[in-house]
């Protein structure tokens, strides 16, 4: 083993400091100084450089060339394998974060159990006792599978068990802020330690071709807590999604060097563990009302499937100077923004107004194209007037009021179909895809009414109330 030595480095800066210290000297920044380990240099073996060290030559190949097409041991679950490309891939680390009880250990007991079938499967608890995890094995109808437990912490005693021959070939470490280095003074879970902690089971996964799993604590912002470099570190990062009041998980991921990184898993949580969601647009519009004001079904895209879900707005008289604006499951900048674009170049009064925006089953939706159904719900709860029944809104509202097209919309009219849905507002189909024979979009496109900008949309609404519409005042809506 390389002789090893610690240093305290700056995270902000990156100065060296002899000792540790509450403040950096070279940047005036606080806490920001973290302890480290420097392996020695090896002896010889390469030319020695000015600065004395020496170094072996690396051995550079074409990029031309047969690349070796890995086998993915896939986890039996096809929402998680959906997410990680098709699989789990040898010497692969991947990284899964979510909120304290959102069910990741859940999941991953689940895989490790459908995994242990095809290879040998090693779960490391630094959170639980190995009766806990049994407990939870009996209460997900997996306590007869042959997985390899155990409650450890310290890291070198777990490379030692893993680095063998006949080790196992998915490792599940739950959580890597548990986890210690003892060559460093530092309590666990500091970004000393989840860095040093992570870095050497990743090199054990590079090296024995270790399919590696692990867990992430997440801070109150919701991003995974610990050095941002252990996200680079890692060749997969899934993030665990859901809210308290919902049965429905969300697996998506954000970076993945073996696949899509827009894709998402989705799932049921029950009694006896994650159930997998197959027809995820059905599950979030079941509890739907039609006719109800404020309320728009949007034809989205999550990475390669298609997927409805019904966006809700509530627009009520503000009783305060500052109107509030609170939105779940979508950007807050961005509906800033279209209540600016609604107001210049729709002309409705929004300016006084609290606006609520809520997207139903907790789901988190990046997409632009939800922006004509965002305006379409906000318009619709501001004058009362429902959105026509069985329709469909999607669409890019740019900052002059125009809708803009978006991608794959025979995917989602084709799934609003599917789902009973006859007719859908949305942007022109631009006349090159009309000419270039893709028979889906013409065959989808009578269903589609085209909406060129906000004050169309308007006058769609209007139509389908029979009259022109207008801005309720307080007495109306009660």
């Amino acid at each position: 083993m390389a002789k090893t030595s610690k240093r305290f480095v700056c995270q902000s800066c990156g100065a060296v400091h002899p000792r540790w210290a509450g403040k950096c000297d070279a940047c005036d920044a606080w806490n920001s100084i973290v302890e480290e380990i420097v392996e020695a240099a090896p002896i010889g073996g390469g030319k020695r450089t000015s600065g004395g060290q020496s170094g072996k030559k690396v051995d550079f190949v074409s990029l031309k060339g047969e690349s070796e097409q890995k086998k993915r041991l896939t986890s039996g679950i096809g929402e998680l394998d959906r997410v990680l490309g098709g699989g789990l891939v040898d010497g692969s680390a991947t990284l899964i974060g979510g909120d304290p009880g959102i069910g990741k250990s859940t999941l991953l007991l689940q895989a490790a159990a459908s995994l242990s079938r095809q290879a040998p499967v090693a779960y490391i608890s630094g959170e639980e006792a190995i009766d806990q995890i049994r407990m939870r094995a009996r209460r997900l109808q997996v306590e007869d599978a042959s997985v390899e437990l155990a409650a450890a912490t310290n890291v070198r005693d777990i490379l030692a068990s893993l680095d063998r021959a006949d080790g196992p070939k998915v490792a599940i470490i739950d959580s890597i802020q548990t986890m210690y280095v003892d060559q460093l003074d530092s309590a666990p879970g500091t970004v000393g330690q989840v860095r040093a902690s992570a870095q050497e089971l990743i090199r054990l996964a590079k090296r024995r071709g270790i399919a590696v799993l692990l867990v992430g604590h997440v801070t109150k912002e919701g991003a995974i807590a610990g050095p941002r470099v252990l996200e680079h570190m890692v060749d997969t990062v899934l993030y665990f999604e859901g809210e308290r009041g919902h049965p429905f998980r969300i697996l998506r991921g954000v970076k993945n060097r073996f696949g899509p990184t827009d894709e998402i898993g989705v799932f049921d949580m029950t009694e006896i563990g994650l159930q997998e969601v197959a027809n995820p647009s059905a599950l979030f519009l079941a509890d739907r009302q039609d006719g109800v004001a404020g309320a728009a079904v949007f034809a989205g895209i999550e990475g390669s499937r298609p997927m409805l879900v019904e966006i809700q707005a509530l627009v009520a008289p503000s009783a305060y100077g500052t109107p509030r604006r609170a939105v779940v499951g979508w950007d807050g900048n961005r509906l800033a923004m279209l209540l600016a674009v609604l107001e210049t170049r729709g002309g409705l009064d929004l300016s006084g107004r609290d606006v609520y925006l809520n997207v139903a089953g907790g789901l988190r939706i990046a997409e632009p194209a939800a922006d004509l159904a965002v305006a379409a719900a906000i318009v619709s709860s501001l004058t009362g007037v429902p959105v026509p029944q069985g329709t469909v809104v999607f669409g890019e509202v740019g900052l002059s009021g125009e809708v803009r097209a978006v991608g794959r919309t025979d995917a989602r009219l084709k799934e609003a179909a599917k789902l009973g849905f006859g007719q859908a507002l949305g942007p022109k189909v631009r006349r090159e895809k009309r000419q270039s024979g893709q028979n889906r979009v013409e065959n989808g496109a009578s269903m589609l009414s085209e909406i060129g900008d906000l004050g169309q949309l308007i006058r769609t609404l209007e139509e389908s109330a029979d009259g022109p519409i207008r801005i309720l005042d307080a007495d109306a809506r009660r």
